[in-house]
């Protein structure tokens, strides 16, 4: 389980393997790995993954060709920043909201500006998921844990302040850009918690 809550921004070294599965080394950017073990999880911009191998301020991942179709880290090539979270204990203060790092679908950037020292940035969601997005309720986009501001339809606006800007890789978005969406755990919870009492 995660936050959402980015610890680093790492980036990717080194991508081996085709379009099947591939296996990624990332350089965690100067978050340590001491007390990781093999078979640890981390949230690789919003992607849960399972720690494969160990260096030193590095690990390797191996990907699915499900994860690949269905996250935007098959997108990716070597070089690529990516948001770094590791798992969090149960004991561990809640500074996000509950973030599972099961990616639910793939959200685009529709349009950003500044505002009042923010940046705004109005989000396309997938499509099927917008009855999950709810005003001041919670989102994790790549990773990060943010609050929703205005909902429009499929669209929501979300701000980010310099420090979210400056310390994940949602600082340098880009009109289009695809971005890791997973949608609140209590909402789809609720949702089908209500559907098998038939009320929807």
């Amino acid at each position: 389980m995660f936050t959402g809550i980015v610890k680093s921004v790492g980036r990717v070294a080194e991508i081996r393997g085709g379009a099947g599965a591939r296996r990624f080394t990332i350089v965690t950017g100067g978050l340590a790995t001491a007390g990781w073990a093999i078979g640890d999880s981390v949230a690789v911009s919003g992607v849960c993954l399972t720690l494969v191998a160990l260096g030193d301020g590095s690990f390797e991942s191996e990907l699915s060709g499900e994860t690949l179709a269905r996250t935007t880290l098959g997108r990716l090539a070597p070089g690529a920043e990516v948001n770094l979270e590791p798992a969090v204990a149960a004991t561990a203060a809640l500074g996000g909201h509950l973030v599972t790092g099961h990616v639910d679908g793939v959200a685009s950037v529709r349009d950003f500006r500044e505002e009042g020292g923010s940046l705004h940035a109005t989000i396309e969601a997938p499509a099927g998921l917008a009855r999950f997005i709810a005003e001041k309720g919670s989102i994790a986009l790549d990773g990060v844990s943010l609050t929703v501001g205005r909902v429009t339809g499929a669209a929501f606006g979300v701000d980010l302040v310099p420090h979210t800007r400056s310390a994940t890789t949602l600082g340098t978005l880009a009109v289009g850009q695809a971005l890791n969406f997973e949608v609140d755990l209590i909402a789809r919870y609720l949702e089908r918690l209500l559907e098998a009492r038939g009320v929807r």
